[in-house]
């Protein structure tokens, strides 16, 4: 069995240990040293492991650990890989752990490496008790883009427990609510001439003019339909995020895609909004003559929507002191949630240092993050609980 390092050794070796995720191919990178090294630990501290490759996705792949045995208990989840970063922009090295200000800096030292250090360190105080159900401690690839992990997962009906907490940055609040996220893409293609006669070719620039004001239209009957007062902003939004189109001032533009985002509600159906959004905007294309394509930049993460006096959110609520809330940011909750488990979303840091430059985990938010996590696991898995139900399969 290998030797487990202490809190501040492992924080340290994970910040150490590239593993970006990201949708160009020139910065990702495989976080299969990431999983490696958490594997090693939990199997020194006695855990079962089990590393699943990700189907189509070469170099990735998730880990289940399992201490304990059953159909209850606990998982602990987080994701192994971090965001791209720009060097010029941190004043700490970004693969570095830098302790200063009473805060530890480094890439994923919040979002979310830093998670995975604090759930082993909890851990460690049951290593040898009589667990009378499982703890699971599952870390997975490619959150930050794709979410292929946690979906692979999720076709494979794994894990099976009766509860999960998703460890990403909430202040140590429980969230029991998040938006979903859609990115799609609209393409079109028109002729390309000269400009001086416009009946030399059909303007790409001038038909998007045209969808956009109906995309606009179409979020603002669906602010109309959906409301959610939980959320700061209650409504589902619509970002017309970026637009491409021609190659000169003096041609007609013959090529025109653009790029927006879309944040669902709880209750909005993925497939269904893309739907309605090909049935507005492929007439009118077809009207102006124009070739009409629509895509989708990735699967889309549904909304995550757990019951506010759910089991765990309820205890969450009595071990932190603070009332579950609902936060802006996707995470993979939702998909916990399709393996039949009551999740939350709890975890130490910011969401506001997520993403940033001189990422950092305050000091404060450790060892109250330890002791969370140690009642939360003698709640769930010292005592005993109801089996979970396998779900019947369609």
């Amino acid at each position: 069995m290998n030797a487990v390092p202490s809190l501040t050794e492992m924080l340290q070796q994970l910040i150490a240990t590239p593993s970006i995720s990201s949708t160009l191919d020139e910065l990702d990178t495989s976080n299969l040293a990431v999983i490696e090294k958490l594997e090693g630990w939990l199997d020194g501290l006695g855990f079962h492991t089990e590393v699943l490759p990700v189907e189509g996705h070469p170099g990735k792949a998730n880990l289940i650990a399992t201490l304990g045995s059953g159909s209850g208990g606990l998982v602990l989840s987080g994701h192994t890989d971090t965001v791209p970063f720009d060097a010029g922009r941190w004043n700490h090295d970004p693969f570095k752990l830098t302790e200063h200000d009473q805060r530890f800096y480094g890439l994923g030292s919040c979002d979310m490496k830093g998670f995975f250090a604090l759930a082993i360190e909890a851990a460690r105080q049951f290593v040898g008790q009589p667990l009378q159900q499982p703890l699971i401690i599952l870390a997975t690839a490619d959150e930050e883009t794709s979410m292929s992990g946690a979906r692979a997962l999720a076709l494979a009906g794994k894990p099976k427990a009766r509860r999960a907490v998703i460890g990403e940055p909430t202040g140590l609040k429980p969230v029991y609510l998040h938006k979903g996220m859609m990115m799609e893409r609209v393409r079109l293609t028109g002729r390309a001439g000269h400009s001086s006669n416009p009946a030399l070719g059909n303007n790409a620039m001038e038909a998007m003019h045209r969808l956009i004001a109906e995309l606009l239209q179409f979020r603002q009957e669906l602010q109309l339909q959906y409301q959610n007062d939980a959320f700061e902003v209650a409504v589902p939004t619509l970002n017309l995020g970026c637009i491409h189109g021609g190659d000169n001032p003096n041609r007609i533009c013959g090529h025109c895609e653009m790029d927006f985002d879309l944040r669902p509600l709880p209750g909005m159906e993925l497939e269904a909004i893309r739907d309605q959004i090909k049935h507005r905007l492929a007439p009118i294309a077809a009207d102006l003559g124009v070739k009409f394509e629509a895509e989708s930049l990735f699967s889309g993460i549904p909304a995550f929507n757990n019951q506010p006096d759910s089991e765990l959110v309820r205890l969450a609520e009595k071990l932190t002191g603070k009332p579950a809330e609902t936060v802006a940011f996707g995470t993979e909750a939702p998909f916990m949630q399709q393996l039949g488990m009551d999740t939350i979303v709890l975890g130490p840091g910011s969401i506001d240092q997520a993403h940033q430059p001189d990422e950092f985990l305050a000091f404060d938010q450790i060892q109250p993050t330890v002791e969370l996590l140690q009642q939360l696991i003698i709640d769930s898995c010292l005592s005993p609980q109801p089996a979970v139900q396998e779900e019947p399969r369609a």
